[in-house]
């Protein structure tokens, strides 16, 4: 996809050739000149991005007063026919001006929706803009606060291992020793004051130096972990930090590390410390098998459940529960009797619109975990910068019990009376930003770091295939393999001796055949099909993972083996609102040289979308330093030369290749066997000596192997 070439109007031309563009005159007065002069501010201020809070208010006040008054000048019988079509001209003069801003800057589009959020700055600065004009300004109504769905009418299952796990402990009594703890911070200084929206500016204005991370223990790197880690488990430096705050009794953490950083471990770690089981898990479901990865490798000692659906195979007797958002609200019902100590949200900006039921149950559980337990482990995992739309923080903040809907809550409140200050002080700002920070905010980025992490790491991504494009590879799967197996066992039969055990060098064989005639094609099912059809399968997850990437970190590489894995990339980043450029290998040279440069020079362009055998080498992409890798090549060199589009001399920051991988599938074998033939290319790079049988061994052909011999062992 090439950029499009940008329009710019000049105005109207007057006789003497000259342009001029006609502007409010200092000296008219009313309204309608009012919202065109504060458009031109908007204006201004939008061409100097990023755009400031102070900017997107006055343009959704605008926005609203022009809607507002071209309904009032229609409905208003005392006007002429010519000075109503006057009014409305001038208005839709302005309303043009919003538009163009807002294609400048499309963030500013959800401002303009029937249903976008109004906060209460907004409505001051409303109310402020119609005294300038003369308007008589009527009180507004306080919006309806958001409707729960009650009981009975939702979707709620409870589970038939829920309820043997209640039975199992019926003394599970509620920890009610956290109430005091609510109840001492009561406002002294501050009461009578709104605090939110100060609170919320405070991370709008412009404060050189202002800390965007608390203060975390320091840890020398000879220092013991405070947590057992697994054997050949390590944490970095800034892990160690966080997993040592949780370990000193820290409970509340918004840790909006940049990907690549860890976060994951970071909380699982952190609840091992606050011993926080059972603790529930609310993640993406792109990332849902990997959480349970992950808490096998980090937390072995500990088992994790994934729940699906309706819940029917949960193990509610696990000490992790992971869930995704789409189902959260068939489970919340037992979820809020459940007794967990602790609760992870990942991807947190997904609760960001308070009046979604997503957001209503996360924080409904969030409450009764409170009311159940004395400072349970809480975290909200992002990695959101902080700074842009502050706030769509509200609700994580919520969350993490800081705030309610009206006011600061329990140490955030204190931490402000400390201060010393009201929100008409010089310092209160500052003071305010650094109170809220101290609760638990936890931002690091790739630079900042840089020296705790490798220059380039690939990390596995595991995810689970549902539906009936998941049942139906999983069927030729085991198809594949029943079909090898019964050619092993027909030439066993056709043996003298007996075998003990796997005859390695006949399953050699057998794959051997088989991989010859998926080769020729002389069989519709094979693991060519299979791996095909498993990328197709990973498609929509990869391609929304690119996308959550791209809206935390910023650009992203995005590289597929087959066309159509590629094209249901690309349209799903469209319906995403995701720019993007498409490296294919049909491509001609000059519109290969546009893509590549839409992505590299024009910031709007997030994603470029590539081909693993076009665009696998000969290219320099390293304006981004994340990629993901929906779709696992046959060689690890292929995908090394991927990986070096952005891992190059110049690249200023680590680079993080996310490889997508089916799991429970022969995509994890294959991934596996790319990385032990990684192994032996580097020893042979180094001059070590290299075993040529086992150096020359095809992907293909082990992967086949693997098949047949994991299913020859399961028949015993």
């Amino acid at each position: 996809m090439s950029r499009a070439g940008q329009r710019r109007s000049g105005g109207s031309r007057s006789g003497g050739g000259t342009t001029r563009r006609r502007s409010a005159r200092p000296t008219e007065k009313g309204l309608i000149p009012l919202l065109a002069a504060l458009t031109g501010e908007v204006d201004r201020a939008v061409k100097q991005p990023p755009t400031r809070g102070a900017a997107r208010t006055k343009f959704q006040v605008v926005a609203l007063l022009v809607r507002e008054e071209r309904a009032r000048v229609k409905a208003d019988d005392a006007l002429s026919a010519s000075k109503r079509d006057e009014e409305r001209r001038r208005l839709d003069g302005v309303a043009t001006m919003l538009a163009k801003i807002a294609a400048r800057d499309t963030s500013l589009l959800a401002l303009l929706a029937e249903d976008a959020r109004v906060s209460d700055s907004a409505r001051d600065y409303k109310a402020t803009v119609l005294r300038a004009a003369g308007r008589e300004v009527e009180e507004e109504p306080e919006p309806p606060a958001p409707v729960t769905p009650p009981p009975g009418n939702d979707k709620r299952v409870v589970p038939q291992s829920a309820i043997s796990r209640q039975l199992a402990n019926p003394f599970l009594a509620p920890d009610f020793s956290a109430a005091g703890e609510r109840a001492a911070a009561r406002p002294r200084r501050l009461a009578g004051w709104e605090l939110l929206d100060p609170l919320f500016r405070s991370f709008e204005q412009d404060a050189p130096g202002a800390r965007a991370c608390m203060a975390l223990p320091e840890t020398p790197a000879s220092s013991t972990p405070p947590v057992r880690l697994p054997l050949g488990r390590e944490l970095m430096p800034h892990q160690t930090q966080l997993v040592t705050a949780a370990s000193r009794g820290h409970r509340t953490f918004l840790l909006a590390d940049e990907p690549g950083l860890g976060k994951t471990a970071q909380a699982l770690l952190a609840a091992q410390a606050a011993d926080a089981y059972p603790l529930l898990v609310v993640v993406p479901n792109v990332v849902k098998a990997n959480w349970a990865h992950e808490v096998e490798l980090w937390t072995p000692h500990r088992r994790a459940t994934v729940v699906h659906g309706d819940g029917d195979e949960v193990d509610a007797f696990a000490d992790v529960v992971i869930i995704n958002y789409d189902i959260l609200d068939r489970h919340v019902g037992w979820f809020g009797e459940h007794g967990f100590r602790g609760m992870v949200l990942d991807e947190a900006h997904f609760i960001k619109n308070k009046g979604s039921q997503r957001s209503q149950h996360v924080l409904e559980l969030s409450e009764r975990i409170r009311q159940r337990t004395a400072r349970p482990l809480l975290m909200a995992l992002t990695g959101t910068p902080l700074i842009n739309d502050i706030e769509d923080f509200r609700a994580i903040w919520q969350f993490l019990g800081w705030v309610d809907e009206d006011k600061p809550l329990g140490g955030l409140m204190t931490a402000l009376e400390d201060t010393g200050l009201i929100p008409t002080d010089r310092g209160w700002y500052g003071a305010a930003r650094a109170a809220v920070v101290d609760q638990g905010i936890v931002r690091r980025r790739k630079a900042d770091v840089a020296a705790d992490i490798p220059a380039r790491r690939v990390a596995d991504l595991p995810v689970e295939l549902d539906g009936p494009l998941g049942r139906s590879i999983r069927a030729a799967e085991a198809a594949l393999a029943a079909r090898m197996v019964d050619s092993y066992r027909r030439a066993v039969q056709a043996r003298t001796g007996d075998t003990d055990g796997v005859d390695l060098d006949l399953a050699r064989r057998i794959a051997a055949a088989e991989l010859k005639d998926a080769s020729s094609k002389k069989k519709g099912e094979n693991v060519f099909t299979m791996v095909r059809q498993i990328g197709q399968a990973k498609a929509g997850l990869a391609a929304d993972y690119a996308v959550q990437l791209a809206r935390n970190v910023g650009k992203v590489v995005f590289f597929a083996k087959h066309v159509d894995v590629m094209d249901e990339a690309e349209r799903i980043f469209a319906d995403r609102g995701i720019r993007y450029a498409s490296i294919r290998g049909d491509q001609t040279a000059k519109a290969r040289k546009e893509n590549v440069a839409a992505f590299t020079e024009d910031p709007d362009v997030q994603i470029v979308v590539c081909s693993l055998m076009a665009a696998g080498v000969g290219l320099n992409l390293q304006v981004a330093s994340n990629m993901v890798l929906a779709e696992l090549s046959w060689t690890d060199a292929e995908q090394t030369q991927a990986i070096d589009r952005i891992h190059r001399i110049g690249q200023s920051e680590p680079v993080t290749a996310w490889r997508i991988i089916a799991a429970q599938t022969i995509d994890a074998k294959i991934a596996q066997l790319i990385d032990s033939k990684s192994g032996l290319a580097a020893r042979a790079l180094d001059g070590a000596a290299v075993d040529d049988a086992a150096s020359s061994a095809d992907v293909q052909l082990e992967a086949l192997i693997a098949l047949l011999v994991e299913a020859l062992e399961a028949e015993g």
